[in-house]
């Protein structure tokens, strides 16, 4: 039996922990003593407590995040009801900031904040030697990259058969956009590239197809992000897969060349809009060139075959329906693949909560902490722009209505969907037996519907 699990609660099966194959891969001569056990949110605490017992170990880390702590706080409330002797270490972002407004931290034994891969083996080793540490909260020592064991080998087989592969050659961010933990970074460290290719070649050697790049900023080294595409082109066959996260408005030449050589189906770029008004990026200091980052999404759109993610936020200080509309009908204009729509969270730990008397933010306290209203945006507003931005993400991102949408958005796409999205909400409302998938369905023979 393990004397330490290391868990988390994942949102879908399709989703494996980084994390935990990171904590796992650094625990030294703990590792033969450590398992990695992961849960989906579908699954009971109490089921979920009930195979962690069985495991039967002295040491629980828990992964916590946004999308898992209502779920985590109740399993750590019974983990502490059934088995008070088995010592519970929480890491993660959700916790690693407001500690002491956390119901979670209050029942837990340890909190490490930040960085875990150095500082989580040393606790363990302290806890099974009996010489526990006096402070309950401790903050993660950052070790140089070179320091930390790479986690690729703790993939299993089924992980690469049938997951999401995540991988990342560089962690932290140097830019400070404040609705972002990523701002609290000082920069953006690399891993030794040499090494991560050659993880990523074993990887590949074992079958996997489907990379995730966790990297905040990808194409921040041209050099380095040259290097990662010539790789995945040497190794294209029709099952690659690649994601990056994209800076928009730095997308040189030297990265179009190799761009234009991967083929449809084989690259996707996440590209982070987040507002086109000049006034708002200020504010958050967001820095960001508006007309380059045009420049780009036009022509990955037009001279590559890169699947374009592009996210806009809702409830941003300083921005009233009026420019979040205008902002959305110039990217709808340029046309991505998806425009994800994100409704403004307040994460712990991010600057953005300085603008919260001057612009009147006010979020929702419970998670995923959600800002309800603002100066500028009153809460029927922003309950009206919810639905648009669900409505959205279920018609036009779905892609079954690549022929109808452009009908239905005519020269207006904000007005004319958001009208739309009302009269969804009405019918749904008025007409409960009518499923909205029902309702989709007839939008393809429904363009003359009044608006």
């Amino acid at each position: 039996m393990p004397s330490i699990v290391l868990a988390t609660i994942n949102a879908r099966y399709y989703h494996a922990s980084l994390g935990l194959r990171y904590l796992a891969a650094n625990m030294g001569a703990l590792q033969s003593e450590t398992r990695i056990m992961e849960f989906m949110l579908q699954h009971k605490p109490t089921d979920i407590v009930e195979s962690l017992l069985a495991a039967q170990p002295k040491i629980i880390g828990l992964g916590v995040y946004i999308w898992n702590i209502e779920e985590s706080t109740k399993l750590v409330a019974l983990l502490k009801r059934v088995a008070p002797e088995i010592i519970v270490v929480l890491g993660g972002p959700e916790v690693s900031h407001e500690c002491g407004e956390q119901e979670i931290v209050h029942l837990a034994d340890y909190v490490i904040t930040g960085w875990g891969d150095v500082s989580f083996p040393k606790l363990c080793r302290e806890l099974l030697a009996k010489h526990p540490q006096a402070q309950k909260i401790i903050t993660g020592e950052q070790p140089a990259l070179c320091a930390i064991q790479l986690p690729y080998a703790l993939y299993s087989d089924e992980d690469i058969a049938h997951r999401l592969i995540y991988v990342e050659a560089s962690r932290g961010c140097p830019f400070k956009c404040e609705f972002c933990l990523s701002s609290l970074d000082k920069t953006a460290w690399a891993f030794d590239l040499d090494l991560f290719l050659a993880e990523m070649a074993r990887l590949y050697e074992r079958g996997a197809r489907q990379f995730k790049f966790v990297d905040r900023t990808f194409n921040l080294n041209i050099k380095a992000s040259s290097r990662i595409l010539e790789f995945f082109l040497a190794r294209l066959d029709e099952k690659l897969f690649v994601h990056f996260e994209v800076i928009p408005d730095h997308l040189p030449d030297a990265l179009k060349t190799l761009i234009a050589r991967f083929p449809a189906g084989s690259l996707q770029f996440e590209v982070g809009i987040q507002t086109f008004n000049p006034e708002v990026q200020a504010l958050i200091s967001r820095k960001q060139d508006t007309e380059k980052t045009e420049a780009n999404l036009r022509w990955l759109r037009s001279e590559s075959h890169a699947h374009v993610h592009a996210d806009l936020i809702i409830g941003l200080p300083g921005e009233d329906m009026a420019s979040f509309a205008r902002g959305f009908d110039r990217l709808v204009d340029i046309a991505p693949h998806e425009i994800q729509l994100g409704i403004l969270k307040r994460l712990r730990g991010t600057p953005i909560v300085r603008h919260t008397e001057d612009f009147q933010m006010r979020y929702n306290p419970h998670p995923p902490y959600n800002i309800l209203a603002t100066d500028r945006i009153d809460f029927p507003t922003m309950q009206r722009l919810s639905r648009f931005a669900r409505y959205w993400d279920l018609i036009a991102n779905s892609g079954r209505f690549a022929t109808t949408l452009p009908l239905l958005l005519g020269g207006a796409p904000f007005d004319h969907f958001l009208a739309l999205s009302d009269w969804l909400f009405a019918e749904t409302r008025q007409t409960h037996q009518i499923a909205l998938e029902r309702l989709f369905d007839l939008l393809h023979t429904a363009l003359q519907v009044e608006l």
